[in-house]
């Protein structure tokens, strides 16, 4: 509906002219008021529209279909503005918008303050003498436009909106929630009811906005957690153990995103030892330069670790273990040129 941000924004201008808002809002009976779908008889308002009234505490009751007559008066007003500020303006030229919103607003002015020709009085008295006082006052802000779009929540307890990922309360796991979008705030619905709200994100793609009340238990443990007290920890066991624990800091866009596999590397030396953790990251480490948490822990499983039982991690460098195999193929390229 590409239509519907002027529609609404011509709203919130025409209560800002007005300095006020009237009880009742007679719109057209369009697709950007009206919601067709459900046919005739069971239309219901536009619900970005709906919202918009609710802000300024007015109620939508839209024209009949081919009813001039709900609002005449509007429409004839209409007619005789707009031909006779366009046949004001109609050998004028402008060079931007701006200048002709200018000089439009002047010929409204203009047009409003023409005395009436049968009767005593201007509209612009009219307005001021007998509806002005009757308007309600503006709200404290104008009504934001906003977005409406379902989402579902995913198993890291965020959604995703516009390429970025905001928190629900971990609860609502694979549940449909509605979210509502302005320029500064993603809302978050479930049922009719917030249940969450962010600063909306802008810039580089995958950015996380959590809200720590969100997180389950097990995952806020980890809040207390940053590269500093990772590195000093990893340091205490060992220079190889640091290696790999500064390689898995450095291997996310977002440090956060590799602080449990920090934590699950530093928490096999509960199970295997210090001396036998820190061999094993020493071991990796002769295979790649940034070994992963999976690695270290299936070199420890297996006992490939190489770590003398009550040795404190001295490593066998006896190569007298390796055997030749006596069933290896001999032959040799040169034997299959034949």
């Amino acid at each position: 509906m590409k239509k519907q941000p002027s529609w609404i924004a011509a709203h919130i201008h025409m209560y800002e002219y007005f300095g006020g808002v009237a009880k009742i809002l007679v719109p057209d009976n369009c697709r950007t008021a009206v919601d067709h779908n459900r046919g005739w008889k069971e239309q219901r308002i536009n619900a970005v529209y709906q919202e918009m009234a609710e802000h300024y505490g007015t109620t939508v009751i839209p024209a009949r279909v081919r009813a001039p007559k709900d609002k005449p008066n509007a429409e004839g007003s209409v007619g005789n503005i707009s031909t006779w500020i366009t046949a004001a303006l109609r050998n004028e030229q402008f060079f931007s918008l701006r200048e002709l919103n200018q000089a439009i607003r002047q010929k409204l002015e203009e047009f409003s303050r023409r005395p009436f020709q049968k009767k005593e009085g201007s509209r612009y008295e009219i307005f001021h003498e007998e509806e002005l006082p009757l308007l309600a006052p503006l709200p404290a802000h104008p009504y934001e436009l906003a977005e409406w779009k379902q989402a579902t929540v995913q198993f890291n307890y965020h959604i995703s909106c516009a390429g970025m990922m905001y928190s629900v309360p971990h609860e609502y796991i694979k549940r449909k929630v509605d979210v509502r979008i302005t320029d500064k705030t993603v809302e978050i619905f479930y049922n009719n009811n917030r249940i969450a709200s962010h600063r909306r994100l802008y810039g580089r793609k995958g950015q996380y906005s959590t809200i720590t009340e969100h997180m389950p238990p097990s995952h806020q443990q980890y809040l207390e957690w940053n590269d500093d007290r990772f590195h000093k920890w990893a340091e205490r066991i060992g220079t190889s153990t640091y290696q790999v624990v500064d390689g898995i800091l450095t291997s996310k866009l977002v440090e956060q995103q590799s602080y449990r596999s920090c934590m699950g590397l530093l928490k096999l030396a509960d199970k295997y030892s210090v001396d036998r953790l820190e061999a094993a990251c020493r071991k990796a480490l002769s295979f790649t330069p940034s070994p992963s948490y999976k690695s270290i822990k299936n070199i420890l499983d297996t006992g490939n670790d190489n770590a003398e039982p009550g040795g404190k991690g001295k490593i066998n460098t006896d190569k007298t273990a390796t055997t030749k195999n006596s069933h290896a193929l001999t032959r040799g390229a040169d034997y299959y040129r034949r």
